[in-house]
């Protein structure tokens, strides 16, 4: 058995990105064991990731005293690999203080955390400006994979979760929209009136928001067409809300991400951020789209415009199935 160790604390689109990859590790070697270092908020999701056989919990608000203590539990078992995916002088410290024969991290490594690798894994050939799933993916060849996303990333018991409030009338499934992002400057502020567009297109439609922040809607729609689940949304549930819905339409977030790893028609909304290093991947997938904001400010895209991009998404995912 070969015991790899995967250091990616955060954040969740980052997360996702990590869990993808190490999917397909899992695919391409039979004989690998992957446990992972993550910080506490995120560790549900990894730990029900399928991929995954151990999850080592990093406190961020422990301190000195927590980091090793993590360090301590971590050093009980001997690696054959670490792969630092964060490259951060943090998780550059982890890896030092691990028991592993390879110590592998990015090139692109920053806060001189590349000082305590003994390998470094290239960048793909178009550089920093590639995709981050690509930059991951390139740690693959150091076990013998080849540098591809193999496999369906898949989270234990979420089929077992009871989610048939989410459904419309007759059972249709509905569109979930994330309002909400880590950053400010990558928040939409038009997703009310997008909701009402879609709600007056078609009454048997049910809209759902949800996220980790409170978003509040003003009790401005039908309860029976539209269920406010923002602040009310567990990780573990994530995947499975996620993959009961037709749609899924969100800022640049980890939730997008998260869709579109488990091929759920995804339509990412991005301001200042570029699609092509961090959108929905891979772009040309036929569930994926983007709608990106004139000259990247999310200021200057109205909710017509996106609704306007989800009609034609919608037709062109008809015309190509």
């Amino acid at each position: 058995m070969t015991e790899l160790l995967i250091i990616k604390p955060s954040s969740l689109g980052d997360i996702v990105h990590g869990l993808q990859v190490a999917t397909s590790l899992k695919a391409q070697r039979e004989d690998l064991r992957i446990s992972w270092i993550v910080r506490d908020i995120f560790a549900p999701i990894v730990r029900a990731c399928e991929a995954v056989d151990h999850v080592y919990v990093f406190e961020r608000a422990g301190g000195a005293k927590g980091f090793l203590r993590l360090m301590r539990e971590v050093r009980q078992t001997r690696f054959d690999y670490v792969f630092d995916f964060q490259g951060l002088l943090r998780t550059g410290l982890m890896a030092s203080r691990t028991l592993a024969k390879h110590k592998v991290g990015r090139s692109d490594a920053r806060e001189w955390s590349g000082i305590f690798y003994d390998e470094k894994v290239p960048l793909p050939p178009e550089g920093r400006r590639s995709h981050a799933i690509d930059i991951l993916l390139q740690f693959g060849p150091v076990l013998g994979a080849k540098p591809e996303l193999r496999g369906h990333l898949r989270f234990r018991e979420a089929d077992a979760l009871n989610l048939s409030f989410a459904e419309g009338r007759g059972g249709a499934r509905p569109i979930l929209m994330f309002p909400d992002s880590r950053r400010a400057e990558k928040c939409w502020n038009g997703f009310k009136q997008l909701t009402e567009l879609i709600l007056r297109e078609n009454r048997t439609r049910k809209v759902i928001w949800a996220g980790t922040n409170r978003v509040p809607d003003r009790n401005a729609y039908p309860a029976e067409q539209f269920l406010n689940l923002t602040a009310n949304t567990s990780l573990v549930s994530l995947p499975a809300l996620i993959r009961r819905s037709e749609w899924v339409i969100s800022n640049d977030s980890g939730p997008m991400h998260l869709a579109a790893a488990l091929g759920v028609k995804t339509l990412g909304i991005f301001g200042p951020t570029d699609p092509r290093l961090f959108g929905p991947y891979p772009l040309n997938a036929p569930t994926n789209f983007v709608v990106q904001a004139p000259v990247g400010d999310l200021r200057l895209l109205s909710a017509k415009d996106v609704y306007a991009r989800l009609q034609r998404a919608r037709a062109r995912f008809e015309r190509d199935r």
